[in-house]
């Protein structure tokens, strides 16, 4: 049996257009190392899963001018894990490295993941050696946590922010990798693994290989991933949205006891409802429907049920769910405060109605004194 390779590995980009929603930081790079204007220190910042290390491992190969998956490569490019390295020896030892020049290529590059570990020891260490390198010496430091760095270090490189990465791009990507592995996946379980993501690809593909081992038939389904990953149907808030409209608490009361009965969270459940209200609400004004990272047919159900409800019900609903949301960890009865953000959502509209009558009356009457 063949060694199974997660996708994560399998499809690591080995150039710049191959990195994916990067766009600002690869044409710099590119850019620098065409123009032989790369600084000796880079500091790549942003969140897990984005490509920082990728980009290093990239930027090493092309200032030595290799060919991909060239062997060679791992004679120039030294890669320490600050987390496990963080002390004054890991750094002395590295120094004493950087003393001698490659014996391939031009450059030795070394790429220290998560920086921001290392102990302010280990950082004072690195300081004279990071400020004036060696010729043939390349640093790239990768953080998650850029506020760690200390001043000192952040004032000797050259600083990249990587972007969480779209909802779109990972959905694409996904769907490339689908293509490419013979693996037929719909757009809305594609779409829904790129949300659980949270903006980092390589979580994405973590998920995708999961739903792929998951499923017999070399399928990925929206509700086989619904069911993995145990997220709720956009339906159900559809669903709750048409029975709070209707100004009736029984729809929405018994169907919150079936979603709990399935076993989600309430708070996840209320913080759902915030989200697909958000949603209603940027799908009123044509300018900020794409501001939905949902798919196309679940889009046009926003569109649909938008219409129905105006948007100061909407903002009256969203207070509520936020409130509800704030307090659900101190409650002592947390089912209770989802119900009671359920029924005063449900009576919002006649309030406002009562309110905005009374006001027409007082007026009415201040003008008749």
């Amino acid at each position: 049996m063949d060694n199974f390779v997660v996708s994560a590995r399998k499809y690591r980009p080995l150039g710049f257009d191959e990195v994916v929603g990067q766009e600002h930081i690869t044409t710099t790079l590119k850019n620098a190392i065409d123009n032989n204007k790369l600084a000796q220190a880079l500091l790549f910042c942003g969140p897990r899963g984005v490509g920082k290390t990728t980009c290093a491992r990239i930027v090493a190969r092309l200032i030595n001018g290799f060919e991909e998956k060239a062997e060679v490569n791992s004679l120039n490019i030294f890669e320490l894990d600050a987390a496990s390295n963080n002390s004054v020896e890991d750094i002395r030892s590295l120094i004493d490295q950087v003393r001698y020049p490659p014996q391939f290529g031009k450059f030795k590059v070394y790429i220290i993941d998560e920086v921001h570990m290392l102990s302010n020891a280990a950082f004072n260490a690195f300081l004279k050696t990071l400020e004036e390198p060696p010729p043939y010496a390349i640093f790239i430091l990768a953080t998650t946590e850029k506020h760690k760095v200390i001043p000192t270090i952040l004032s000797r490189c050259q600083i990249f922010d990587f972007n969480r990465i779209q909802v779109s791009d990972i959905a694409k990507q996904l769907k490339k990798i689908a293509d490419r592995e013979g693996i037929q996946a719909e757009e809305e379980a594609l779409h829904l693994i790129a949300q659980k993501a949270d903006g980092a690809l390589r979580d994405g593909l973590s998920i995708f290989d999961l739903m792929v081992t998951f499923s017999s038939s070399n399928k990925v389904t929206f509700s086989d991933v619904l069911n993995n990953l145990h997220i709720l149907d956009y339906d159900y808030y559809f669903k709750m949205v048409d029975g709070l409209l209707a100004e009736n608490t029984s729809g929405p009361l018994l169907l919150l006891d079936e979603i709990l009965r399935k076993g989600f969270d309430g708070q996840n459940f209320i913080t759902g409802l915030g989200e697909h209200l958000r949603n209603l609400l940027v799908s009123q004004d044509a300018r900020t429907v794409n501001l939905m990272e949902v798919p196309d047919n679940i889009k046009q159900k926003y569109l649909t049920q938008a219409q129905a409800a105006s948007p100061s019900l909407l903002l009256s609903w969203l207070n509520i769910a936020s409130t509800c949301d704030i307090n659900y960890k101190a409650s002592r009865n947390q089912r209770l405060l989802v119900e009671l953000a359920l029924m005063k959502m449900a009576y919002v509209n006649s309030a406002l109605k009562v309110n905005s009558n009374s006001s027409s009356e007082a007026g009415l009457k201040k003008k008749l004194n």
